[in-house]
């Protein structure tokens, strides 16, 4: 009976170990920051991969992508500037305002921790604020070169 007790203990404690190692190999919901709440939900948040799929593949539809940060530019991203600056987010503004509001769009910047990020909220909350209902945020959450361009995904220029 002892016997039959430890197998079942061991049994448990190797499902709990491959449950946590399977769980840390996916992406994470992004984090609260403590004061900082985020204008998105997950849905609306885009792992690099799936970008970088969406712009390697010819004959996928490519939402605008749009870099509202002073970073360099992904592939095919329209640069927009920092939107922390007010010339910037009038930049922005003028960059979709003939736009269906179902234009599919991802946002980002790069340039520094997601959490501490001063163009990110700002930028997503002026777009919902207009209307726009597909947008989607890159999750970036160290910056670009680190989430992006050190995973060898296209940046503009490149071939």
């Amino acid at each position: 009976m002892q016997k039959l007790v430890k197998i079942i203990v061991l049994i448990g404690l190797v499902s709990t170990l491959i449950c946590q190692k399977i769980h840390a190999q996916t992406s994470p919901a992004p984090m609260p920051v403590l004061g900082v709440s985020n204008p998105w939900t997950e849905k609306q948040v885009m792992e690099p991969a799936v970008l970088a799929a969406m712009i390697d593949d010819a004959k996928a539809e490519k939402p605008l992508l749009l870099n509202i940060g002073a970073v360099g530019d992904i592939k095919g991203a329209k640069h927009i500037g920092a939107v922390s600056k007010a010339e910037n987010m009038q930049k922005l503004n003028n960059a979709i305002r003939d736009l269906p509001k179902n234009t599919p769009m991802v946002i980002y910047c790069g340039c520094c921790p997601f959490s501490k990020c001063p163009n990110i909220r700002p930028a997503f909350t002026a777009l919902q604020k207009q209307g726009f209902t597909n947008i989607k945020v890159l999750d970036l959450p160290v910056n670009l070169k680190t989430d992006w361009s050190s995973k060898g995904y296209p940046l503009a220029g490149e071939k």
